[in-house]
């Protein structure tokens, strides 16, 4: 099989979406930590830091997120450039290194989803003791049988 020079361009929308919405994410969480940070120095509460130690670890994921896809990026280039060059052999590797880092990116994309899922859980789980009630895959409350 041969790679034409547009196939490894093809990542490069997917790298684009990808940094634009992660690096909205890591503002996000940044400006999220520094609120918390301020509101742990006028009432310091263990609830801050446990909120703030998610958050630096989701903080982490997405920095290795980014990077992991510039580095999914760059071997799409550099195999362009082979594949230019006439190397296609040296192209191919390079390609399915590329979709590789790709497809670690979107997993660890799914474990960064999951810990804000959690941390969202334990938010609300003071106002869910305080009314009784459970919310639903929705938000909806779950009516007590």
């Amino acid at each position: 099989m041969e790679l034409a020079i547009s196939t490894p361009a093809i990542l490069f929308s997917t790298v684009s979406l990808m940094m634009i919405a992660f690096t909205n994410r890591y503002l996000a969480i940044a400006s999220l930590i520094r609120e918390l940070h301020d509101k742990f120095r006028q009432n310091p509460d263990s609830n801050y830091v446990d909120q703030i130690k998610h958050l630096h670890r989701r903080v982490h994921i997405i920095r290795n997120i980014q990077f992991i896809i510039v580095s999914s990026l760059l071997l799409s280039a550099i195999s362009m450039l082979f594949i230019y060059l006439h190397y296609q052999s040296a192209a191919k590797a390079l390609f399915f290194i590329a979709l590789l880092l790709q497809i670690l990116a979107l997993t660890l994309s799914i474990w960064e989803i999951s810990i804000s899922i959690h941390a969202l859980k334990i938010e609300l789980s003071d106002m869910e003791e305080q009314l009784g009630k459970r919310f639903d895959l929705f938000g909806r409350f779950k009516s007590e049988e």
